[in-house]
């Protein structure tokens, strides 16, 4: 990562290394305490929606190799859960901090997509 500033959160009796943006590193440092911890970190309380959609942001890159676009997102969670809050506007309530694309993937330890700045 070209001139990224480092920052860490600390989780359990570990300092995990983020960017200044707060995605991770290493993808390997990912844990549920690291989501918790960055999660609190950011002002977010994390429900068992916001873990449906970790989960499945990480599932998709592991099946994949990349990241979710929001349109997938979209579609999946309007499935699961109906046009209501399987959609784009519920989809950002649920992160405000940029959105299920940003936020989300930081929280479900996914690197920074290229492009983002």
């Amino acid at each position: 990562m070209v001139g990224t500033l480092k920052d860490k959160v600390r989780v359990g009796d570990r300092d995990i290394e983020i960017d200044s943006e707060g995605y991770l590193l290493r993808l390997t440092d990912w844990s549920e305490d690291f989501a918790r911890a960055l999660a609190q970190r950011e002002g977010l309380l994390l429900t068992d929606a916001h873990w449906e959609l970790i989960r499945f942001l990480r599932q998709y890159y592991a099946e994949h190799g990349v990241q979710a676009q929001v349109r997938v997102m979209i579609r999946h969670f309007t499935e699961a859960w109906g046009p209501q809050r399987g959609s784009n506007h519920h989809l950002h309530e649920m992160c405000p901090r940029g959105g299920p694309q940003k936020q989300g993937n930081r929280l479900a330890g996914l690197l920074r997509t290229k492009g983002e700045h």
